[in-house]
């Protein structure tokens, strides 16, 4: 059996930096993923080894022998900067999953040569709200990173957004990938065309094999038109997840599509195109309704990095294709979160019905003002008055502007009868994590370390799991 070598060392010390990880005055455990662990076949570690391995940050065996602090620049809020890199985080380690290369990156872990007068380190109630996000999303369906480990670290710290002195966290997750839209960006912007090559076949080896078969521009274009799928997959998720990710800056856009790094991140109350997460987004930028739109700015950064080395690539032609693609997905992930399926077999019918629903959901939800979550969890499986009739919002689907919803959704039939009596279906309340429900699970762990509510929401967002992708 051959030793595994992790491949982020195929790109070379021009890619990132050896750091030390900050030493921690306590280790207090607050989340394990059991099932990400032994996805990664980590699941037989002790207690004392977890802590050993994501609190000392001590090396897996076989694995990244020193943390990497990765390096990368991106627009922020479209204003580029060339001064960012992993500044409170690194690269731990790397695991072969089956097909997949994973990794185990870190949040909270210290400073680095890219921490820009920082402190390097996590609040406790940024690691609770990325494990809670993080939680919720992979119930939606949605391709995102896994919460892997948070130990709180008995640090005090200050922060300018939250109350404080506030209590610290180190935070570990699993991802597909930490190459960043803005790892190539910052090659472009170096004018380094041979790393810019030598990262796009990191990437294509490791995450897109399929294009193997490509080469030079052939290969950048299919490259940039796979992104360009999958970022169009995780946007029309996250819309349908009522999501709002809050900094869609291209140094958070991850060149899988994966879904990573919550901060100022929300939930929809009710649907509200402009509807925005970060109170620092005066412009209403990365507000809900943008979204699309701001990956796709994001898609066409990206790609005029790859023209530094392929000046030949056809970037506007490729990115024509992502309208579509969300549409698709958008239209796709709806039937899923609604268990419908369209009877049609072909033709331009099947995408005019599947329209016609997206235009009177978004209607009755804009005009009545119905809680987003609540009311998709309604309407699953159709519009059976019975669920309709126990809702807490039950007036409204009273009213005159609920029968054109109600007509749309008689054309469709239950894609999956088991699924339409899912024990979750029958409390009559959708799980919904507001900023309201946010605080509310908060305030009993700052006031007094009492994690119990906290462990029930855990339990009652896992409870669906499986049900909605």
């Amino acid at each position: 059996m051959t030793s595994f070598v992790p491949p982020i060392y195929e790109l070379g010390p021009d890619f990132y930096d050896e750091v030390p990880p900050a030493q921690f005055p306590q280790a207090i455990l607050r989340y394990r993923n059991q099932s990400a662990a032994e996805s990664v076949g980590l699941g037989h570690l002790t207690a004392e080894q977890w802590q050993t391995h994501f609190w000392k940050f001590e090396s897996l065996p076989q694995n990244i022998k020193a943390p990497l602090a990765l390096r990368y620049h991106g627009h922020q809020f479209r204003s580029y900067n060339p001064d960012l890199g992993d500044g409170r985080g690194f690269l731990f380690a790397q695991f072969q999953a089956g097909n997949r290369l994973l990794d185990l990156g870190t949040k909270g872990s210290g400073r680095t040569p890219y921490s820009r007068g920082g402190d390097g380190r996590l609040t406790l109630k940024g690691a609770f709200r990325e494990i809670l996000a993080t939680e919720l999303l992979e119930s939606y369906g949605v391709n995102t990173s896994k919460t892997f480990s948070v130990f709180e670290t008995g640090e005090s710290l200050q922060r300018h957004d939250e109350p404080s002195p506030t209590r610290a966290g180190v935070l570990v997750r699993l991802s597909h990938s930490h190459v960043r839209f803005g790892t190539f960006q910052r090659l472009a912007f170096l004018n380094q065309a041979e790393n810019i090559k030598k990262l796009l076949n990191y990437c294509v080896k490791h995450f897109y094999p399929s294009l193997g078969g490509f080469a030079d521009t052939e290969q950048a274009a299919a490259f940039l038109r796979e992104v360009s799928y999958a970022s169009a997959k995780t946007v029309a998720a996250w819309m349908m997840a009522g999501f709002v990710h809050g900094v869609l800056n291209t140094d958070n856009m991850n060149i899988t599509g994966e879904s990573f790094d919550y901060g100022p991140y929300r939930f929809l109350p009710v649907y509200d195109p402009a509807f925005t997460a970060a109170y620092f987004d005066q412009t209403g930028l990365y507000c809900f309704g943008r979204q699309p739109t701001a990956v796709l700015w994001n898609l066409h950064q990206l790609g005029a990095a790859l023209k530094v080395a392929f000046p030949d690539l056809p970037v506007e032609e490729i990115l024509e294709d992502y309208g579509d693609a969300f549409n698709f997905e958008f239209q796709r992930r709806l039937l899923l979160r609604l268990n419908l399926h369209n009877p049609l077999e072909e033709g331009a019918a099947i995408y005019d019905l599947n329209a016609e629903l997206v235009t009177h959901l978004f209607q009755f939800l804009d005009q009545e003002k119905g809680l987003f979550e609540q009311t998709l969890y309604d309407l699953h499986s159709g519009a059976i008055a019975e669920r309709l009739e126990r809702s807490p919002q039950k007036e409204l689907y009273q009213k005159e502007t609920f029968k054109k919803l109600q007509d749309s959704l008689s054309y469709f039939e239950v894609a999956d009868a088991t699924k339409a009596q899912h024990p979750y279906l029958q409390t009559g309340h959708a799980c919904s994590l507001i900023i309201d429900e946010l605080e509310a699970l908060w305030k009993p762990i700052a006031e007094r370390d009492d994690w119990a509510p906290f462990e029930r929401k855990l339990q009652q967002i896992r409870s669906f799991r499986g049900l909605y992708g």
